[in-house]
């Protein structure tokens, strides 16, 4: 079944982009945004941040147990991630959390984009 083995990697680096993406997301939500206040703790972006912490969990969460619908929690994780991306960018010194929503964001289309 040498057909399934190309999905079988990416589905592990995905679940992987989304446990980091998670991870990061959280800890710099609640360590980073909240300490630096100001435009890091204007609700749109920190509900988005939290948001987006959450669908990563769900989205690996999806994933893991082999859900018919990890296809489809993986096309609106890879938006949200997007956006959240773009929220931190444009707010600033939130790299690493930029970096891993594109991250997850790009493996989670490319899962969503995957036929069974």
């Amino acid at each position: 079944m040498n057909h399934s083995a190309p999905h079988k990697l990416s589905l592990q680096a995905c679940i992987a982009a989304c446990n980091h993406c998670h991870q990061i997301c959280l800890q710099t939500a609640l360590n980073h945004c909240l300490e630096a206040g100001g435009k890091h703790v204007e609700a749109t972006h920190f509900r988005l941040m939290l948001n987006c912490a959450e669908i990563c969990h769900t989205s690996a969460n999806f994933q893991l147990s082999s859900s018919t619908f990890h296809h489809r929690v993986c096309q609106v994780c890879a938006e949200i991630c997007a956006a959240c991306a773009v929220s931190c960018e444009e707010i600033g010194g939130m790299d690493e959390c930029v970096k891993a929503c594109r991250v997850c964001a790009e493996s989670c289309r490319q899962m969503a984009s995957m036929q069974h």
